[in-house]
């Protein structure tokens, strides 16, 4: 295990499997939150979960007793709100997903359908209520009608829940909906993608070297910072485990490796 031999100005944490899991705080991340604030540094939280919007994670940090300002969370309600508003503002979208998203999608006065014939966007997302019904939609506004691109809130493959569970998260509808219509998804806005840092970090000037992205993830966590330049920390709380670390080519490795979270103090 290696760890930081500093603190850094800035610190962007994973939430699921980093900083928590289920309802309970993983051990350590109060003692090492409530350090780096008071050492003056900036923490920032992201997530690829967009079954909440930020407010209600703020809730949840305070319920566990980290209480945190909602523009410090940054999840993907909002990177595909802003994305949506950048790349194709007046588009039409079809969200496959839950209550967070489309309010956030509302609330920025993006207009939604079931229509297939008017759907310009499909947005694949976190959705446990997805359903027969909204793959034909989608099939037929990206297939039939030709006229649909597929987007994606997250590349994650599954959602970690605790004691070793897990739930079928975005990637698995993304690969349903490429599947029957020969499409492919077009874009990514959530980690890895630099859309997620950008958001997370605005108003800070601090520069890459300086900056720690920390998370549980090889692929989303890890690549996030390593695209961004910035050195990262992989934590063993959640979905990587040791063995995973055999063989790791050194651009995919994180920098430091931590059993649990407060091993970032040093």
């Amino acid at each position: 295990m290696t760890r930081p031999d500093r603190i850094y100005d800035a610190y962007v944490f994973d939430l699921d499997g980093t900083i928590y899991l289920g309802e309970e705080l993983l051990p350590g991340a109060r003692a090492l939150v409530e350090t780096l604030r008071e050492r003056g540094a900036a923490v920032r939280f992201v997530s690829n979960n967009p079954t909440r919007d930020p407010e209600q994670y703020a809730g949840k940090l305070d319920r566990l007793g980290l209480p945190t300002p909602v523009e410090h969370i940054v999840n993907t309600t909002v990177t595909m709100t802003r994305w949506l508003l950048d790349h194709h503002p007046g588009a039409v979208v079809f969200p496959i997903a839950e209550a967070p998203l489309k309010r956030a999608l509302e609330a920025a006065g993006i207009r939604m359908s079931e229509d297939p014939a008017e759907i310009d966007i499909v947005v694949s997302s976190f959705d446990r209520a997805f359903d027969y019904g909204k793959l034909q939609i989608a099939f037929d506004a990206i297939r039939t009608h030709g006229r649909a691109a597929l987007v994606a809130t997250n590349p994650d493959r599954f959602c970690p829940l605790p004691g070793d569970r897990g739930e079928p998260d975005c990637a698995a509808i993304t690969a349903a909906i490429e599947a029957c219509t020969g499409s492919t998804c077009r874009a990514t806005v959530g980690k890895p993608d630099r859309a997620m840092l950008d958001a997370a970090l605005r108003g800070l000037d601090i520069a890459p070297a300086d900056c720690l992205v920390v998370g549980d993830r090889l692929g989303t966590d890890i690549r996030l910072g390593r695209n961004a330049g910035m050195p990262t920390a992989l934590v063993l709380t959640g979905d990587t485990q040791r063995d995973d670390l055999r063989d790791l080519p050194p651009d995919e490795a994180p920098a430091f490796v931590v059993e649990r979270i407060d091993g970032l103090l040093p």
